[in-house]
């Protein structure tokens, strides 16, 4: 049989797993304690009467405990769905608790009261956009900064390794032994020809002429097309033309500088001109004379 005092004075004097000492006071950590305070009055264990409130996923249930269901601890406690509307909820209370004791009735709403404001801050809380505090795990960061070296230190090593290889693959030094990948050894040998490529393709050398080269040859030849050669009986031979070339007097404007480069074209020109010069013979015959009249053109 159920003794309420002798459970009190055990679990006060003795020993309570749900009892916290702080130097404010002592408080109770079961999660049927209506108050949360350790003693007579609040204890769930030492009251064989007994009635709280129980928060399951936004839900709220009125748990109740008689005297008379002690011996079944499986059904030891009666819970009731209370509704989301306070009021409501307030007159189930009520209702269930109309002969219990009136200082556990005014607790159990005042738990009720303090648990609805609760719900309406974290839904408040939910709706605002709030900065999350995280950890920074410096085991892990320390352990994958390790294993980046390590692999940097590894992809190094077969880089050289495999740049060795191809080296000697180049020399011959292994000759027909070695059976080596041809599809890699061709990939390095187009990226080192699109290497070399790349480096054929640089910016040009830049040069410095002279400016004013095109315009004095512009005016020799302007010169030029004023003289007048004087030499209508000139052969076809290459000795007349030569001879023709030797006449040629080229007047030059006082103060100009002459450059070899516009002589050597004002000689090509003339020459090019007096090998398109053609002769044309044109007879004439008249019918009452025997005279004929030639005419060279």
């Amino acid at each position: 049989m159920q003794h309420d005092e002798v459970i009190w004075q055990v679990i006060r004097h003795n020993h309570c797993s749900f009892m916290a000492k702080i130097s404010t006071g002592n408080f109770c950590r079961n999660p049927y304690n209506v108050t949360g305070i350790c003693n007579r009055s609040s204890c769930p264990l030492a009251n064989s009467r007994y009635a709280t409130i129980r928060d399951h996923d936004g839900v709220f249930y009125l748990y109740m405990k008689t005297i008379e269901r002690a011996h079944k601890p499986n059904e030891l406690w009666e819970r009731v769905k209370l509704p989301r509307n306070y009021e409501k909820a307030l007159e189930i209370i009520d209702k269930h608790l109309m002969y219990w004791p009136k200082i556990l009735v005014h607790k159990t709403k005042q738990r009720l009261t303090k648990m609805t404001q609760m719900r309406i801050r974290m839904r408040k809380l939910a709706l605002k956009t709030r900065e999350k505090i995280m950890t920074t795990p410096r085991k892990e960061i320390k352990r994958e900064a390790r294993r980046e070296q390590k692999a940097e230190k590894a992809a190094l090593l077969d880089k050289s390794i495999e740049k060795e290889l191809l080296e000697r693959l180049k020399k011959g030094v292994y000759g027909d032994i070695y059976n080596y990948p041809v599809e890699a050894y061709n990939e390095v040998l187009e990226m080192e020809e699109l290497q070399a490529a790349s480096e054929e393709e640089e910016e040009p050398e830049i040069e410095y002429v002279e400016g004013y080269e095109e315009l004095e040859e512009e005016e020799d030849m302007e010169d030029f097309g004023g003289l007048a050669i004087h030499n209508p009986e000139a052969d076809e031979d290459s000795d007349g033309i030569d001879e023709d070339l030797e006449d040629v007097d080229v007047p030059r404007k006082r103060g100009r500088k002459e450059s070899t480069y516009s002589l050597r074209k004002v000689e090509k020109d003339a020459r090019a001109k007096l090998k398109k010069k053609a002769k044309v013979i044109v007879e004439v015959e008249n019918e009452d004379a025997d005279e004929r009249q030639t005419t060279v053109h």
